[in-house]
């Protein structure tokens, strides 16, 4: 079978010939990244036509009221799905929609949104068809990743009975709705949140779910604004379930 380009060993030194049909192949393969350049430009023009010095003002201040804890796929844009603009919402995002006390990349924006910017809401928002959710309902071997999607293969577990009473067909989804409802648990028994509220800082969490499939965001019916209620809206958001998601 003949070998192709990019399955040939690197050895080097490589002859010219070899390196010109290396280059080729790569530059023919290579996304246009210029596109995006174009493509930014376009939008940035759009955007100051319609708002005259938006970008000027944008960039010297920054007080968004929402810190977003989304996952990190590509179909799920925070400030689009909910209709704000650049400086509305403090973004954080991850595989999975994940808050976990040890990750400090997510522990880092959460002090910083909530000490610094003040915001006054936190979004913890999955969404259905997460393909992390999916892998740890499957328990599919993706790599390294493995061992991130461990936190929502513990929820799994931890709801095993309540799961496995569903129908197949509604598994995937029901765990995507678990998995945000521990992660606002997780969110509101860290230290920066406990503190705020401690504190008196007008601060709130919020469980959401979104559908790829129609483009709506579904409450789960977990917003918790002090420590005091954290029980009674954990059981009752669990008895919202099954899925909300559409048919």
């Amino acid at each position: 079978m003949k070998q192709k380009l990019y399955d040939i060993p690197n050895h080097y030194p490589l002859n010219s010939s070899r390196r010109r049909a290396i280059d080729q192949h790569v530059a023919r393969n290579a996304p246009d990244i210029n596109r995006l350049f174009e493509q930014n430009r376009a939008w940035a023009k759009e955007i100051e036509s319609r708002e005259p010095g938006f970008f000027a003002a944008l960039s010297r201040q920054q007080s968004p009221q929402y810190l977003w804890i989304g996952c990190s796929d590509s179909r799920v844009p925070a400030n689009q799905i909910v209709g704000l603009v650049p400086g509305e919402v403090f973004v954080h995002r991850n595989v999975g929609n994940v808050a976990v006390h040890t990750d400090l990349n997510y522990m880092s924006a959460l002090q910083y949104a909530v000490d610094v910017l003040g915001v006054r809401h936190v979004l913890v928002v999955g969404h259905y068809g997460c393909g992390g959710v999916l892998a740890a309902l499957h328990g599919r071997r993706l790599g390294l990743i493995d061992n991130w999607l461990r936190h929502i293969q513990d929820i799994r577990i931890k709801h095993a009975a309540l799961l496995d009473s569903l129908p197949e067909s509604i598994q995937a989804e029901s765990l995507c709705e678990l998995n945000v409802i521990e992660q606002v648990l997780n969110v509101c028994r860290s230290t920066v949140v406990h503190e705020a509220w401690q504190s008196g800082q007008k601060l709130s969490v919020h469980g959401w779910v979104y559908s790829l499939s129609d483009g709506l965001i579904r409450d789960l019916h977990i917003s918790l604004s002090d420590h005091g209620a954290m029980s009674q809206a954990y059981d009752s958001a669990l008895a919202a379930l099954p899925s909300l998601a559409p048919r």
